[in-house]
């Protein structure tokens, strides 16, 4: 059995004159993921390991979730093709994750958590909201056998409002 929790970074700000990488949270987004990340704390789902895209505004949010005392011994790991819209980086990042870890936690983006949530998951949504979180259960061994499996948790942080 293997578990995967997914997060859309915070709402991000186009007020700053950088490019796309670069761009920060903005204030909503970061009371949001505050919102999410104590909620999501306070289920008991801690992840083994905790990926992130290397945008600013996802690993803002991967460190808010990391500022929790139950997180405190989690050491985030940047990967580049976690810089994804489309999702089929997405897709194929989680098939090479290490067998070792049973839950693994990722930040990212747009379209690629929506479509990762639609396809792998058992509920449909429009749309992972930003600040959007997502936990999946698979019936695998390994990664590389992911396959469709239920979705175990959904939180929208207009629900925690």
């Amino acid at each position: 059995m293997k578990i995967l929790t997914i997060v859309r970074h915070g709402k991000s700000s186009w007020n700053h004159d950088v490019n796309d990488l670069d761009r920060p949270l903005k204030k909503r987004g970061i009371v949001d993921v505050i919102r999410v990340s104590k909620e999501y704390v306070s289920l008991g789902l801690i992840p083994e390991t905790v990926f992130s895209s290397p945008a600013k505004r996802a690993f803002e949010t991967c460190n808010i979730f990391l500022n929790s005392k139950e997180f405190s011994y989690i050491k985030v790991k940047v990967f580049q093709q976690l810089y994804d819209f489309a999702g089929n980086n997405l897709i194929n990042f989680v098939k090479s994750i290490d067998d070792k870890y049973q839950h693994v936690m990722i930040f990212g983006h747009n379209y690629a958590m929506t479509n990762f949530v639609n396809t792998y998951g058992d509920m449909f949504i429009d749309n992972l909201p930003t600040s959007g979180l997502a936990v999946f259960e698979f019936d695998i061994e390994h990664w590389k056998d992911l396959k469709h499996g239920k979705t175990i948790t959904l939180l929208l942080p207009k629900d925690l409002r």
